[in-house]
Protein backbone atom coordinates (compact mmCIF):
# COMPACT_ATOMS: atom_id res chain seq x y z
CA UNK A 1 0.00 0.00 0.00
CA UNK A 2 1.21 3.51 -1.27
CA UNK A 3 0.84 6.27 1.34
CA UNK A 4 -0.22 9.87 -0.34
CA UNK A 5 2.16 12.38 -0.61
CA UNK A 6 -0.37 14.54 0.64
CA UNK A 7 -1.21 12.97 3.70
CA UNK A 8 2.27 12.06 4.84
CA UNK A 9 2.70 15.77 4.64
CA UNK A 10 0.16 16.46 6.94
CA UNK A 11 1.41 13.95 9.58
CA UNK A 12 4.14 15.79 9.31
CA UNK A 13 3.21 19.58 9.43
CA UNK A 14 0.67 18.70 12.45
CA UNK A 15 2.73 18.56 15.21
CA UNK A 16 4.95 21.39 14.05
CA UNK A 17 1.66 23.71 13.62
CA UNK A 18 0.59 22.00 17.11
CA UNK A 19 3.78 23.09 18.95
CA UNK A 20 3.97 26.89 17.36
CA UNK A 21 0.71 27.38 18.71
CA UNK A 22 0.85 26.22 22.08
CA UNK A 23 4.04 28.15 21.94
CA UNK A 24 2.08 31.74 21.02
CA UNK A 25 0.37 31.50 24.99
CA UNK A 26 2.49 33.67 27.37
CA UNK A 27 3.73 31.35 30.27
CA UNK A 28 1.90 31.80 33.71
CA UNK A 29 2.29 34.58 35.92
CA UNK A 30 2.40 32.64 39.62
CA UNK A 31 4.44 29.48 40.06
CA UNK A 32 2.37 26.26 41.54
CA UNK A 33 3.78 24.51 44.54
CA UNK A 34 2.87 20.86 44.94
CA UNK A 35 0.76 22.43 47.66
CA UNK A 36 -1.41 24.45 46.17
CA UNK A 37 -5.61 23.37 46.75
CA UNK A 38 -6.79 22.41 43.63
CA UNK A 39 -10.74 23.73 44.09
CA UNK A 40 -13.07 26.05 42.75
CA UNK A 41 -14.04 29.43 45.17
CA UNK A 42 -17.56 27.66 45.31
CA UNK A 43 -16.20 24.20 46.89
CA UNK A 44 -13.48 26.12 49.70
CA UNK A 45 -16.80 28.01 50.31
CA UNK A 46 -18.86 24.71 51.84
CA UNK A 47 -16.19 23.56 53.65
CA UNK A 48 -13.48 26.50 54.63
CA UNK A 49 -12.17 24.51 57.19
CA UNK A 50 -10.72 21.33 55.14
CA UNK A 51 -8.55 24.26 52.73
CA UNK A 52 -7.47 26.49 55.83
CA UNK A 53 -3.87 27.85 55.23
CA UNK A 54 -3.64 26.50 51.46
CA UNK A 55 -1.77 28.32 48.78
CA UNK A 56 -4.28 29.13 45.57
CA UNK A 57 -3.83 31.00 42.07
CA UNK A 58 -7.42 32.57 41.01
CA UNK A 59 -8.93 34.51 39.30
CA UNK A 60 -11.83 36.23 38.16
CA UNK A 61 -13.92 39.82 37.61
CA UNK A 62 -13.37 42.51 39.84
CA UNK A 63 -16.69 43.48 41.53
CA UNK A 64 -16.31 45.96 44.16
CA UNK A 65 -13.50 47.34 46.13
CA UNK A 66 -13.16 47.88 50.01
CA UNK A 67 -10.87 50.11 51.62
CA UNK A 68 -10.15 49.57 55.64
CA UNK A 69 -7.93 51.39 57.96
CA UNK A 70 -5.13 48.40 57.64
CA UNK A 71 -6.16 46.39 54.63
CA UNK A 72 -7.57 46.38 51.55
CA UNK A 73 -10.65 44.05 50.14
CA UNK A 74 -10.99 42.95 46.54
CA UNK A 75 -14.14 40.90 45.85
CA UNK A 76 -13.94 38.88 42.68
CA UNK A 77 -16.44 36.23 40.72
CA UNK A 78 -14.25 33.53 40.32
CA UNK A 79 -13.64 31.92 37.07
CA UNK A 80 -11.82 29.13 35.54
CA UNK A 81 -8.14 29.99 34.72
CA UNK A 82 -6.24 29.43 31.28
CA UNK A 83 -2.57 28.07 31.33
CA UNK A 84 -1.18 31.54 31.50
CA UNK A 85 -3.41 32.29 34.34
CA UNK A 86 -5.50 34.53 33.15
CA UNK A 87 -9.21 34.44 33.97
CA UNK A 88 -11.24 32.95 31.04
CA UNK A 89 -14.34 35.18 31.30
CA UNK A 90 -16.29 33.72 28.73
CA UNK A 91 -16.75 30.29 30.95
CA UNK A 92 -19.19 29.77 33.88
CA UNK A 93 -18.46 32.13 37.13
CA UNK A 94 -16.77 29.63 39.74
CA UNK A 95 -18.40 31.28 43.15
CA UNK A 96 -16.98 34.36 44.68
CA UNK A 97 -14.22 34.93 46.77
CA UNK A 98 -12.60 37.93 48.55
CA UNK A 99 -8.80 39.02 48.15
CA UNK A 100 -7.42 40.58 51.06
CA UNK A 101 -4.87 43.02 50.58
CA UNK A 102 -2.71 44.66 53.60
CA UNK A 103 -2.02 48.16 53.32
CA UNK A 104 -4.40 50.83 50.89
CA UNK A 105 -5.54 50.18 47.30
CA UNK A 106 -6.65 52.29 45.35
CA UNK A 107 -10.13 51.50 43.89
CA UNK A 108 -8.83 53.16 40.41
CA UNK A 109 -6.21 50.42 39.68
CA UNK A 110 -8.78 47.75 40.35
CA UNK A 111 -11.83 48.80 38.04
CA UNK A 112 -15.27 46.55 38.50
CA UNK A 113 -15.51 44.66 35.91
CA UNK A 114 -11.70 44.06 35.25
CA UNK A 115 -10.34 40.80 35.39
CA UNK A 116 -7.71 39.87 38.19
CA UNK A 117 -5.56 36.90 39.09
CA UNK A 118 -4.25 36.87 42.69
CA UNK A 119 -1.73 34.32 44.19
CA UNK A 120 -1.85 33.77 48.10
CA UNK A 121 -3.11 31.49 51.29
CA UNK A 122 -6.72 30.93 52.21
CA UNK A 123 -7.61 32.69 55.37
CA UNK A 124 -10.73 31.60 56.30
CA UNK A 125 -14.30 32.66 55.39
CA UNK A 126 -17.30 35.33 56.15
CA UNK A 127 -20.49 35.32 55.49
CA UNK A 128 -22.13 37.97 53.62
CA UNK A 129 -25.05 38.75 51.17
CA UNK A 130 -24.89 38.76 47.48
CA UNK A 131 -27.94 40.72 46.48
CA UNK A 132 -30.04 39.37 48.80
CA UNK A 133 -28.79 35.74 48.88
CA UNK A 134 -26.95 34.98 51.77
CA UNK A 135 -23.41 33.93 50.55
CA UNK A 136 -19.82 32.34 52.15
CA UNK A 137 -16.55 34.14 50.52
CA UNK A 138 -13.79 32.23 51.18
CA UNK A 139 -10.99 35.00 52.37
CA UNK A 140 -7.32 34.82 50.37
CA UNK A 141 -4.15 36.76 52.25
CA UNK A 142 -2.93 38.27 48.84
CA UNK A 143 0.97 37.63 48.05
CA UNK A 144 0.74 39.29 44.65
CA UNK A 145 -2.03 39.98 42.31
CA UNK A 146 -2.40 41.12 39.11
CA UNK A 147 -5.34 43.22 36.87
CA UNK A 148 -5.24 41.85 33.35
CA UNK A 149 -5.31 44.85 30.14
CA UNK A 150 -7.37 44.17 27.37
CA UNK A 151 -4.27 43.87 25.32
CA UNK A 152 -2.77 41.25 28.13
CA UNK A 153 -6.40 39.04 27.85
CA UNK A 154 -5.69 38.95 23.74
CA UNK A 155 -1.94 38.03 23.83
CA UNK A 156 -1.35 34.74 22.95
CA UNK A 157 -4.80 33.97 21.49
CA UNK A 158 -4.37 33.26 17.78
CA UNK A 159 -7.08 34.08 14.53
CA UNK A 160 -6.09 30.56 13.48
CA UNK A 161 -9.29 28.45 13.54
CA UNK A 162 -10.24 24.85 11.85
CA UNK A 163 -12.91 23.41 10.19
CA UNK A 164 -14.44 22.63 7.30
CA UNK A 165 -16.74 24.67 5.23
CA UNK A 166 -16.47 27.94 3.14
CA UNK A 167 -16.43 30.94 5.19
CA UNK A 168 -15.10 34.58 4.43
CA UNK A 169 -13.70 37.11 7.95
CA UNK A 170 -13.16 40.73 7.87
CA UNK A 171 -11.22 41.68 10.65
Amino acid sequence: MRTRPVSKLIRLALPAVLLTLAACAPAPIYKTSGAAVIATPAQVAQTPERYSNGEVIWGGRIVRVNVFSDHSEIELLAYPLDSSQRPKANDSGNGRFIAVLHGYAEPLDYPAGALMTVSGKLDGSRAGKVGEADYVFPLVGVAQSHVWTPAEMAKGRNNVHFGVGVGIGIH
